[in-house]
């Protein structure tokens, strides 16, 4: 790769903290909805039964969420942004349909009970709030393309303000679905019509915004398939991980309470830990030369120790007041995640290596080495699983939870750096 100017610290802070900004907003929103389950008549449930939701909705809708990278890195003008589009709607009526099968199916039973393992009360919670959210893929579909365009023509800011007004929305949203919904069903009504606001106006604002001038040739229909089939295949594999984890702990003596708890630690990690995975955008955007790519590492460095400070804060001098007071936590489950959620403070720097290198393969257009590092931390996290039916281990179900986490992040992130060693020179390694 080539330049004529150098990347600096200060345009990729115009690009990434609009960015940072927009994923606080959205992490904020679950936490808002976790902070009106907890002040719901049976909190852990309403809790469980939410996290749950989420963690199936999030494993089925995932091929979605790579929506902004494939438009980013394909998208060059209207035969391209056709076929995108085409791309983007049949993945969601592929997820919207699987996501009304587990509400209203058998197939419910089998993965809610059987593979997770959930009680009948935190299912039944689950499954009224997965039939709301079988409309969400339409609109987190549509929305992801609308933001590739926006951040392809450098406007991140955009991003920001139409996830602030989702945040407004959400929370008139749940003022107003408490006549109608209550428990985890309320928390996904809010959602559901928060993110309907969200994408609406990030498709004023795609429509508004012209792409940058680009000599690229136009990939075909068949090619975008070629390169975005194996990102949804990975975000996929992705977020089998907190499922699985999610059908560990549920086993645990302390499961529904540990099942909660990590719903909330999930919210703040995403929180905290999800402006990270912008490293994927800031590369395939911003970078043109080995000295742009030292630039960004240089400035993740800071971001990720920052983060990660909070992470600290959270976890005890401000434990009462956000676990507390704003979330609505009582005593014994905040002293419950405080240490759990502490040694999240590791998540940032190890999620950021994961999508630093992601944008690298991306960017070479080999996805489908991204699916087989997913695949690798799959097959860890069933072994540990396997383990742990043979030799159970006297640890609470949430500090057994974490550690997957950490440890499948650091499988993923090392894995694709030791790849991208092997590949020939060019751009140097992040260290």
């Amino acid at each position: 790769m080539s330049a004529a100017r150098s990347l600096t610290l200060r345009e990729i802070s115009g690009f990434f903290f609009p960015l940072l900004l927009s994923v606080q907003l959205m992490s904020v929103s679950q936490a808002i909805i976790n902070a009106a389950l907890a002040r719901q008549k049976d909190i852990v449930t309403s809790l469980a039964a939410f996290a749950v939701a989420m963690v199936v909705h999030l494993f089925l809708a995932s091929p979605s969420y790579q929506n902004h990278t494939v438009t980013i890195a394909l998208v060059r003008g209207r035969r391209s942004l056709r076929g995108v589009l085409f791309y983007v709607l049949l993945v969601a009526a592929y997820v919207s349909v699987m996501l009304n099968l587990v509400a209203h199916t058998v197939v419910g039973d089998l993965v809610l009970g059987d593979v997770l393992g959930v009680s009948g009360a935190v299912a039944r919670g689950a499954r009224s709030a997965l039939a709301l959210l079988a409309f969400l893929p339409f609109f987190t579909g549509l929305r992801g393309l609308f933001q590739g365009l926006v951040i392809q023509a450098r406007r991140t800011a955009l991003v920001s303000f139409a996830t602030g007004v989702r945040i407004g929305a959400l929370l008139l949203f749940l003022l107003m679905g408490s006549r109608w919904f209550d428990g985890p069903a309320l928390g996904a009504f809010g959602l559901l019509a928060c993110i309907v606001v969200e994408t609406l106006l990030m498709g004023f604002f795609a429509y508004r915004c012209h792409l940058p001038p680009s000599d690229v040739e136009e990939k075909s229909a068949r090619e975008i398939f070629r390169f975005g089939l194996p990102l949804a295949c990975s975000s996929g594999l992705q977020q089998t991980i907190p499922l699985v984890i999610s059908a560990v702990i549920s086993r645990f003596p302390d499961g529904p309470l540990a099942l909660a708890s990590f719903g909330v630690i999930r919210s703040l990690t995403m929180l905290l830990g999800g402006p990270m995975r912008n490293r994927q955008q800031a590369y395939l955007t911003l970078v043109k030369s080995a000295k742009d790519y030292g630039t960004l590492v240089v400035f993740f460095r800071r971001i990720s120790g920052v983060l990660a400070l909070l992470m600290l804060l959270i976890a005890f001098p401000a434990n009462r007041l956000i676990l507390g007071d704003l979330i609505g936590l009582d005593e014994s489950m905040r002293a419950y995640i405080a240490l759990p959620l502490a040694a999240c403070a590791l998540y940032p720097a190890l999620y950021g290596l994961s999508n630093l290198m992601r944008g690298y393969f991306a960017g070479a257009h080999r996805t489908s080495l991204l699916g087989r590092a997913t695949l690798y931390k799959l097959v860890y996290l069933l072994a540990c699983w396997a383990l742990l039916a043979l030799v159970p281990l006297p640890v609470s179900g949430i500090a057994a939870a974490i550690f997957f986490l950490l440890s499948c992040e650091a499988i993923e992130g090392g894995y694709l750096r030791w790849r991208r060693g092997r590949q020939p020179a060019g751009v140097p390694l992040p260290v």
